[in-house]
């Protein structure tokens, strides 16, 4: 008997597959179960509409998420950190420090598709790449500087912290 997998079904196939299974197979334990339905004309007219519909819906899809990549491609995310003797960082930027970065500039990435192998616990320039989707991975710039120095970038520093250091620059005059 032919039928039309409607879910994963381990060993067997995976939803949408068209197979030939045995008979009692598939009235005993397939169809009761709505892990799959009979092979008919209509049935199979139906699978084929709805898979119309989903590879449209998956290449929408697929369009957001490069315009997305687009965009974040241009964003440079700049952290400045407290350094003890010989620029060593306390503490780190995670990849929970960059998707709440990312969130205040108005980008809504779950922390889990940043892949971050590690911590980032020294200065410096580093790319980050983000899976937006399975085709599609987006990179951007993580500038970890020490405090106290300027970012060579023209963006302004979001939080702006008071500093009592002693080698304190006229720009950084406190009211």
């Amino acid at each position: 008997m032919q039928v039309i997998l409607q879910e994963n079904v381990e060993g067997l196939g995976y939803t949408g597959d068209i197979l030939t299974v045995a008979d009692g197979y598939a009235r005993n334990y397939l169809i009761p179960r709505k892990k799959a339905i009979v092979a008919n004309p209509r049935n199979l007219k139906m699978l084929e509409h709805l898979k119309q519909m989903t590879a449209k819906k998956a290449n929408q899809e697929l369009r957001e998420f490069q315009d997305l990549a687009r965009q974040l491609s241009h964003v440079t995310l700049t952290f400045t950190v407290q350094t003890g003797k010989d620029d060593k960082m306390f503490g780190s930027v995670t990849v929970k420090d960059i998707a709440d970065e990312l969130a205040a500039r108005g980008f809504a990435i779950d922390r889990r598709k940043i892949q971050l192998a590690q911590s980032i616990k020294e200065l410096g320039t580093f790319s980050v790449p983000i899976k937006l989707h399975r085709e599609v991975t987006a990179e951007i710039m993580v500038s970890v500087q020490k405090q106290g120095t300027e970012a060579s970038s023209p963006q302004p520093e979001s939080s702006t912290s008071e500093t009592e250091s002693p080698t304190a620059s006229p720009q950084e005059a406190s009211p």
